[in-house]
């Protein structure tokens, strides 16, 4: 699945604002916007963002 698709319900699920999810995430609160208009993230920094939807260390 997306990572943006996992974001967008995580969002969704928790009424968390976008920029909120980016601070708690990886300190970076435009995360969302930036991914939403074409941002590619690194390989380390989409395992951080994974690791904090799964409730894991972020």
């Amino acid at each position: 699945m997306c990572l943006m698709v996992k974001i967008d319900r995580y969002l969704r699920q928790t009424n968390m604002r976008p920029t909120t999810f980016g601070r708690l995430a990886i300190k970076d609160p435009r995360l969302v916007h930036d991914l939403r208009r074409g941002r590619e993230l690194r390989p380390r920094t989409v395992a951080r963002v994974e690791a904090f939807l799964s409730g894991g260390p972020a």
